[in-house]
């Protein structure tokens, strides 16, 4: 069975698209729609714009959520996956793959994610680092004991967690994690933190737009990054969607019951091979590849 797979923030790079653009009408013409919607020309900063200005989550995002759907609307017929998972925000990308949100509605949604999380970073310092070489279950026991808000975030690989905070909080569990073994515990480039209890500002604005949002069912079941598990009812989609911004990205989790469903090969629709690392370390035995027309 074909898993499709979709990567989050962090994948964008400069020139982004560009082939898509300049080989494919359909592709053209998405961009221009994408451009109308957002009130801006995104297709500037992705094709040429500087790193820094790609690097803004009110850019990434939706650049990034772009650049997998319309490279998956140009495969056209060649399209057909028997389930599909995104990273974080490539969970929108995911639920237009599979029918569940129509183009306009996805990238609507994916703006004002991108606004709202932005707006969530701005009302206290916070942070994310990256904890490598140490099992899930120190990592949740040494943040537990860190006063203030400190959390597992996203799930990699395993190996490979990602926690997220205040800064402070943060600071302090990535000395702890070092002491208990940890090869490396190093903040990463991001403006807050991201799937952590920070998010809640965030959370609401987005729930209400969510709700807003007609879902459809989907052709193939998503599993989500909250239950791990295939998800085909639209209004089970909608409640994991809107407890995603504050919850943990549970991907080893999802790969892993992807496996046991069957899946035997993951293709990742968007731009770069992230995704295609973390099933390695997963499931070594899967077939990865990316989606090129």
């Amino acid at each position: 069975m074909n898993a499709y797979i979709f990567p989050g923030q962090g994948a964008q790079f400069i020139g982004m698209g560009l082939d898509l653009y300049e080989n494919h009408s359909l592709a053209q013409e998405l961009f221009e729609k994408a451009n109308d919607i957002l009130g801006f020309s995104i297709t500037d900063i992705m094709f040429e714009g500087t790193a820094e200005d790609l690097k803004q989550t009110k850019v990434t995002q939706p650049a990034i959520f772009l650049h997998s759907v319309i490279l998956g609307k140009v495969l056209g017929e060649n399209f057909r996956p028997d389930m599909v998972a995104g990273h974080s925000l490539g969970e929108f990308s995911a639920l237009v793959a599979n029918g569940t949100l129509n183009f306009e509605d996805g990238l609507k949604l994916v703006s004002q994610r991108a606004l709202a999380m932005q707006k969530a970073c701005e009302i206290k310092p916070s942070t994310m680092a990256a904890v490598l070489g140490l099992d899930d279950a120190i990592v949740e026991d040494v943040c537990a004991g860190v006063e203030g808000i400190v959390v597992p975030a996203n799930y990699n690989c395993p190996g490979q967690l990602v926690i997220s905070g205040e800064v402070d909080a943060v600071n302090i569990a990535c000395e702890k994690l070092k002491e208990a073994g940890a090869k490396r515990a190093l903040l990463l480039p991001v403006g807050g933190a991201f799937h952590s209890p920070l998010m809640e500002p965030a959370r609401e604005e987005l729930a209400a737009a969510i709700e807003a949002t007609q879902f459809n069912v989907p052709s193939c079941p998503i599993y989500q990054n909250v239950t791990t598990t295939a998800v085909s009812n639209a209004d089970a989609i909608k409640k994991n969607l809107i407890l995603q911004l504050t919850a943990p990205v549970k991907w080893t989790q999802s790969v892993q019951q992807m496996v046991k469903d069957g899946a035997t090969s993951f293709v990742e629709v968007g731009p770069g091979k992230v995704l295609q690392g973390l099933v390695k370390k997963i499931s070594p035995e899967a077939e990865t590849s990316s989606a090129a027309v």
